[in-house]
């Protein structure tokens, strides 16, 4: 078995405002009230996921990266 080089993950608006990102290979789900702070905050909660584990046993590379795909409404004049 080949082991991915990224974790893929999705960014979109929250319900409440601020966004959402979630990860789609690994159960980590976060919030963030900027894009800033989001990324940030998914950065942090996939390294603390992984912390103690062997990144093969969820198929992945030691130390992959973070692939990010955003959901943004368009804003009309």
């Amino acid at each position: 078995m080949q082991l991915q080089q990224t974790v893929k993950s999705f960014i979109r608006p929250g319900e409440q405002g601020g966004y959402v990102a979630e990860c789609l290979e690994v159960s980590v789900v976060t919030q963030g009230e900027t894009l800033d702070e989001v990324v940030k905050n998914l950065q942090e909660a996939l390294a603390l996921h992984l912390e103690g584990e062997d990144p093969g046993d969820f198929g992945l590379v030691s130390h992959p990266a973070i692939l990010v795909t955003f959901e943004l409404q368009p804003r009309y004049a």
